[in-house]
């Protein structure tokens, strides 16, 4: 007998059993990535949704807090073919609720085909049909999230390796993933960590080398503020961003974004540099994407797609990529990223 519910915008409802039990709301997305799920689950750019792992077995390899993004799990519910009883506790204890044993195949499929739905999810030995019905249609979509930075976002601003010599960083944290920060530190950057709604003020304050715009959940047009400091700063001090990031650096500088279908989150994608007509495997993870590039060029381009994947503008010393340089998981095969990044501040 199930005692879990997964009710799907549409009208669907899908049985399952319940490993994390609560109810809760979110947008159904899918990774199609097989390994690094504490990293997966521990992504700020996860927010406000409902995590499905297309890979049968999540927890295999148990759980390790060295290995998280954040401090905390990130998603709204998970959904796993099974889930090991080590990552059912610990998302238990996160009062996340999670749950399993349900055709995911299937699932995803109907994600791919019909693209990114609502969802609402009731687990526990209390849990009803009604009940994840309710959380559905309380639900909202991503687009409506309007304040989400507020929840993934610095407090206050924070500087790590004070002390260092090399360029000075000031990172807008829209959601930032903690490798993101590790990459520039292995680099002997200073990294100054802003707050979402940083102001210019702030920014100034710090005086930095470099403004760099962290990724994060949601639609980019509700991170007016980032916005506005990449307007600000183009033209005078270097400018990066990653995933979230390229996308509200390309709407400062005329540029639009849109709404994917169902997004890229995986290990596996191919990107194609168009300068060099290298292709490389990236970790993806966005429902995003760039529609107009404004001022910037098109370098980079996902192999699948064609959406944007790298912009650039070589006079305003503007660099960004759509997918994680950083990986964790995923491969390695972008790291120079990073360097190209600080290169600009020489």
């Amino acid at each position: 007998m199930s005692d879990a519910y997964i009710a799907v915008e549409g009208g669907r409802v899908v049985e399952a059993r319940a490993r994390a039990p609560g109810t809760t709301r979110g947008e159904l997305v899918f990774t199609t990535a097989y390994t690094g799920y504490e990293e997966s689950l521990t992504d700020p750019s996860y927010e406000e949704q409902i995590l499905t792992f297309s890979y049968p077995l999540i927890g295999n390899y148990g759980v390790r807090e060295e290995r998280f993004e954040s401090d905390h799990v990130q998603p709204n519910g998970v959904v796993s073919r099974e889930l090991t009883d080590d990552v059912a506790e610990w998302l238990e204890s996160e009062g996340v609720p999670a749950v399993d044993h349900l055709d995911t195949r299937d699932l995803v499929t109907s994600i791919r085909d019909e693209g990114a739905k609502k969802c609402g999810i009731a687990a526990g030995p209390d849990a009803t049909e009604e009940d994840a019905l309710a959380e559905l249609e309380k639900c909202e979509h991503m687009s409506d999230h309007t304040d989400i930075g507020a929840q993934v976002s610095v407090g206050e601003q924070v500087t790590y390796n004070e002390d260092g010599d090399g360029a000075s960083v000031a990172l807008v944290d829209c959601g930032a993933k903690g490798s993101i920060i590790d990459s520039l530190l292995e680099r002997d950057a200073v990294v100054t960590v802003l707050p979402y709604d940083a102001t210019e003020d702030d920014v100034a304050a710090v005086d930095p080398d470099l403004l760099f715009v962290s990724n994060g959940p949601g639609d980019p047009e509700n991170f007016e503020r980032a916005e506005s400091l990449v307007d600000a700063y183009v033209g005078e001090t270097p400018i990066a961003g990653i995933c979230l990031g390229q996308q509200v650096v390309a709407n400062a500088l005329g540029g639009s974004t849109e709404k994917m279908e169902f997004g890229h989150r995986g290990v596996n994608q191919p990107v194609r540099d168009l300068r060099t007509d290298r292709v490389v495997m990236t970790t993806q993870n966005h429902g995003y994407s760039v529609a107009e590039p404004g001022d910037l060029e098109v370098t980079q381009v996902n192999v699948n797609d064609d959406t944007p994947e790298g912009l650039e503008n070589d006079d305003l010393d503007v660099i960004t990529r759509q997918y994680h340089p950083e990986a964790n998981p995923g491969p390695h095969d972008s790291l120079d990223f990073f360097d190209d990044v600080l290169a600009m501040t020489q």
